[in-house]
């Protein structure tokens, strides 16, 4: 979907340039105009295409979708190559290891020292039984 054809979905004049809080408005304004839900059964799937179209039409108006002309509307923080904030990787990952390895740690002492406690407290008659 082109710019011209998503503006004129939304209700905007073919060359108006508007802000994503507008964009954002004229979307829930139509959403709730033309949910397929507020629709008879027979009238439907004219909805739902009407629906879809409208959704097309906001996100084409939002990321500056294929094919349109510069005079889209772009939000949004500019992606950086790769994943962002790979220089905290050392700082998050840190704590994470050391609560899993003392957990793991602490908490294999305290079921041995408990186990113990019990096998000499309850002597079991199972041979089974270590």
């Amino acid at each position: 979907m082109r710019g011209d054809e998503a503006r004129l979905v939304l209700g905007f004049p073919p060359n108006y340039r508007p802000t994503p809080a507008q964009v954002k408005a004229a979307y829930k304004r139509k959403v709730w105009e033309s949910h397929p839900d507020l629709f008879p059964s027979h009238q439907k799937p004219h909805a739902e295409s009407n629906f879809k179209l409208i959704s097309e039409a906001y996100t084409c108006l939002l990321s500056g979708g294929k094919g349109e002309d510069s005079a889209s509307v772009k939000t949004g923080v500019p992606r950086t190559h790769g994943h962002g904030g790979k220089r905290n990787h050392p700082f998050i990952r840190l704590p994470f290891l050391f609560l899993i390895v003392g957990t793991v740690a602490l908490g294999g002492l305290n079921a041995t020292r408990a186990y113990r406690k019990q096998k000499g407290e309850y002597p079991s008659h199972n041979p089974f039984l270590p």
